[in-house]
This record gives structure tokens, sequence and C-alpha cells, in this order.
């Protein structure tokens, strides 16, 4: 008889930070220190598909289908200045606390985050290279609620031109569920994480056992 499946949905989510991803060819993936963007409120996913139906002898006979970017959606607090012009590759003078909005340089970072479902097991996810937009903002007056906004910030989420030995492939994230209790995630935000890099947990050594004292 099989197993009865646990339902489970997602309930939370924090810790949105970000690194530049400063090297991504042939011979290596490398990015920069992991940095705090701002507190998050919800992330949302969708990726850009197409199908097409090729007909042969008057019937369907191949379908074709691609996949394209993803659009990460990150409701969040709102963004330090500095931190939102190294996201949007945009100056900042650091002497006047200002960001200096115009011409931008296109800059790709990764963007990882913690997730958790309803039975407490979390998730922990790397998306690997991509770009932000600059997010949109509104303000509002003052009056007798408690009405206040935060930001929106949209993540293009490509794949890496590197290919990893793991796979032999591109990757766009990785998503490690930690309820399987299988990856070793000490280390997972300290750096960005990829399927390289992610190694399974340690089998824990046994310990000897001592052989029993001699009676007197």
């Amino acid at each position: 008889m099989e197993a009865t499946k646990e339902i489970t949905e997602y309930r939370g989510v924090e810790g949105l930070v970000a690194a530049e991803v400063l090297a991504d060819n042939r011979e290596e993936y490398r990015t920069g220190e992991v940095f705090s963007i701002a507190g998050v409120a919800e992330i949302s996913k969708t990726t850009s598909s197409s199908s097409d139906v090729h007909y042969y002898d008057n019937a369907p006979a191949i379908t074709i289908e691609s996949a394209g970017s993803d659009e990460i959606t990150c409701a969040v607090s709102t963004i330090a200045l500095d931190i939102l012009a190294r996201l949007t590759g945009q100056d900042y003078d650091e002497k006047t606390g200002t960001l200096i909005e115009g011409e931008r340089k296109n800059v790709f970072f990764a963007l990882g985050y913690k997730t958790r479902k309803t039975n407490g097991d979390e998730v922990y996810v790397w998306r690997l290279k991509g770009t932000f937009a600059v997010p949109d903002s509104k303000h509002v007056t003052i009056n007798s609620g408690t009405d206040a906004n935060g930001q929106e910030l949209k993540f293009t989420n490509i794949s890496t031109t590197h290919k990893f030995d793991k796979t032999n492939k591109g990757a766009k994230a990785v998503n490690v569920d930690l309820g399987r209790d299988l990856a070793d995630v000490t280390n997972f935000f300290d750096a960005v994480t990829t399927p390289d890099t992610l190694v399974a947990k340690a089998s824990v050594p046994t310990t000897p056992t001592e052989p029993n004292a001699p009676t007197e």
C-alpha cells in the first residue's frame, strides 16, 4: 500500500540577500560578497514559456516547448539608497548619502532567500544569475490611518553560461528542502551556493564501542 503523502503549503519567507556575479563563463562561475537587501514580505515567481504544435499528414505530430526567464517579484520594505544603487547599476555618492538616478550599468546578481512550509520545514534558495529592475515606489500623505508602503523589486532570473560539473548544464537556481535532511547547508548563505558547491551531509562516524573493563 502506498504511503500517505503529507500535504503542505508555503507559509513564510525571510532573509532576502544578493551577491554580484563577477564571472560567468565557460571556465568559472564566481560571485562577490553576500549582502542583505531589505525586509521581505512576499516573493512570487512566473516563468515565461512558449509551446507550438507542428502538423504533419494533417495531424498534430510534434510539440515544441521552450522555457525562458523567470520573473521574481519581491514585496520588500524600503530599500536603502546605497543598496538600491548597487542593485540597479546606478550611482551613489557616499559623502552626501545621495542616489543619483540616471544611466544604468548592467550588473548581474545572485538572489537568495528562505521560505517555509506549513509543516515547519524550510526551503533554502539561491537564484544564480539575473538583473534587477528599478523598483516602483509609492508615496502618500500621512492621514489618520496606518497605511504605509514598501517597494516592489523585480528580478529577471536567467540560466548561467557556466556549465556545472554536477549536471554538465547551466542552472537558474538551487532549491534545497531542509525537511529531507540530506544537504549540508551550514554555510548556504555565507556565499552563493551552486550545484557544485552544495554537498550531501557527511555520514556521522560511528563511535567505536570500548571493550568491557576486566572484572577484578
